[in-house]
């Protein structure tokens, strides 16, 4: 154990430094604003889990069975999402680092290198979960009034889940990792991305959510709650946690004490496990993964034609560095296949649409047609800032070590940011307007809805892009092992607030006008000239404000990388 603390220490003198002032400049305007958000979070997260289960207690038999299906889903999906953050960063950390050939080369086992690198990937996928999940249960405690076994007993249980779920996911990585051919590590990532796609899915059409808002189609109360079983087999480690917190909400001391020793010796028991198969496969794992990796799927070649004469319009040097960025793109293991991901997350979003029950609501369709359409814009509009800051935004800090290569080229930096921002620009607003036109046609929205959506978007989608294509070169950090976590540094919580922000000014902006229009043409009347002149303000100012996220961001970027 000596050898593993020792191989910890580099991360714990990292994040103590990383507290510290740099070049006599202190850190407490990133502290704050992390630590801003993060209690922002907390406390709506609180707020909003304490209201529906006092509304639940207001229920007469019918909400604390509510309140207690509720917790099922939430241990199920806190277990999910843990599984799986633990398969990813189990195999970034076990297989994909950069600095794993140094730590081989050490005089320490493999053994203890395997125990570091599980102790830091449980850490790294966890906390984030174990953290924003204490405002959930903190409201449960508060509602049902509980003592202080169970605000003991919470912890505790969140940390057997979160060891659990690392330590399965450490044996699925391992054996994967053994049984798949020479540096075929990445195709681990693809056909994860296809298990979560389809699961989704699955599980999208098991629950059914549009009969949940329809309690009328049930024959019965029976029927109704049966529709919302969750999977309660007693050897699923989720049931054990949830008659945990189950036993403490209801003070019944003997079944949490039993439940807690079923799930901290389940934990033990597959910690031990990987321990064991990690001591006989995993270098000869890390070893297949130093190899050259073959392609997954061949590239499709017709004779004398390819994709990149699609490009010839382009001038040389500007052709060049847009083949470079999407073959880059689609040769990086991580990136493309959480296509998938997005193809699944779309399809859902999609057909949440098309079952909302509007006919069968008290408040007329043709209000909530329209009502849900406006909505829908900034809807559509916070997917793509998801979409942006996972994908546009570490696109610079994803040239690493090989900028110098960008900078010594014959294109300007001004023009290498603008290639990157066409490169994503073209196929985002093609996927933004199909997702608001298919939406609003299931919405059967009025003409001027449909247009009012689609040329926000059209305005809206440059705007985003061209904020992290900016933002995403004034926070590059070209060191980096994975750019990815680019998306969750300083500079893309920054561009997440500002893409809020603007997100949020251009809605409101729009909505009175929008609000006048729509009444007066429902209403058979014309507009005013004072309610004329409110809407054209409105809109240009809305279009300006946008014009300005395109083109400042990326003038600040282009300065900040001359400069490197």
């Amino acid at each position: 154990m000596n050898n593993t603390f020792l191989l910890l220490r580099p991360r714990l003198i990292s994040a103590i430094n990383s507290m510290r002032p740099r070049n006599g400049k202190h850190n407490w305007p990133r502290f704050f604003m992390y630590g801003s958000l993060g209690f922002v979070f907390w406390t709506g997260t609180f707020i909003i889990f304490y209201r529906v289960l006092f509304y639940f207690q207001s229920i007469q038999d019918f909400g604390n069975i509510l309140a207690m299906k509720l917790i099922s889903m939430l241990i199920i999906i806190f277990f999910t999402l843990l599984l799986f953050s633990n398969i990813i960063n189990c195999l970034s950390h076990l297989y994909l680092s950069q600095d794993l050939p140094l730590l081989h080369s050490l005089p320490v086992s493999s053994e203890n290198i395997f125990s570091s690198r599980w102790i830091i990937s449980t850490f790294d996928s966890s906390w984030m979960i174990v953290a924003f999940s204490f405002p959930v249960f903190l409201s449960y405690g508060l509602i049902y009034k509980t003592g202080f076994s169970f605000y003991l007993t919470f912890p505790v249980t969140i940390v057997f889940m979160c060891l659990i779920t690392s330590a399965l996911s450490s044996i699925l990585v391992l054996f994967g990792a053994k049984i798949l051919p020479a540096g075929r590590i990445r195709t681990i990532i693809i056909v994860l991305g296809v298990f979560m796609t389809l699961l989704l899915i699955l599980v999208l059409r098991l629950i059914r959510p549009e009969q949940l808002v329809n309690p009328d189609s049930f024959a019965s109360v029976v029927l109704y709650l049966n529709s919302m079983q969750t999977p309660d087999s007693p050897l699923l480690p989720t049931t054990w946690i949830t008659d945990i917190i189950k036993a403490s909400l209801n003070g019944e001391i003997k079944n949490c004490l039993f439940n807690i020793a079923l799930t901290g010796t389940c934990a033990f028991m597959l910690i031990f496990i990987s321990n064991m198969i990690a001591r006989l496969i995993y270098f000869d794992g890390f070893s297949k993964s130093q190899t050259t990796s073959k392609r997954l799927f061949a590239p499709v070649k017709y004779k004398g034609y390819n994709w990149e004469s699609l490009l010839s319009f382009l001038p040389r040097e500007s052709k060049a560095f847009a083949v470079r960025e999407i073959r880059t793109f689609f040769r990086d293991s991580a990136q493309w296949p959480q296509l998938f991901l997005i193809i699944a997350l779309i399809g859902i979003y999609l057909y949440n649409f098309s079952v909302l029950p509007l006919d069968n609501l008290p408040i007329k369709a043709v209000y909530l047609q329209n009502l849900f359409s406006f909505l829908n814009i900034g809807l559509a509009a916070f997917v793509l800032t998801a979409i942006v800051a996972r994908f546009v935004f570490p696109s610079v800090s994803r040239e690493g070590e090989a900028f110098w290569i960008v900078q010594a080229a014959p294109v300007s930096l001004k023009k290498f940011l603008w290639i990157k921002f066409f490169l994503y620009y073209v196929p985002l607003i093609i996927l933004v307007e199909f997702l608001v036109v298919v939406s609003n046609l299931l919405l059967r929205v009025s003409p001027f809805m449909m247009f009012l959506s689609t040329i926000t978007l059209f305005c809206l989608v440059p705007a985003v892009v061209g904020m992290a294509v900016g933002l995403g070169a004034v926070y590059a950090d070209f060191k980096s092992e994975n750019p990815a976590q680019a998306a969750t540094s300083f500079g893309g919580l920054l561009f997440m607030v500002l893409c809020f922000c603007l997100i949020s000014t251009v809605v409101i902006l729009e909505a009175g006008p929008v609000y006048s229009i729509f009444m007066a043409d429902l209403r058979g009347q014309g507009i005013s000239l004072l309610q004329l002149t409110w809407s054209v303000i409105s809109f240009v100012f809305a279009f300006l404000l946008c014009l300005l996220a395109i083109f400042y961001p990326i003038y600040l970027g282009e300065k900040k990388l001359r400069i490197r």
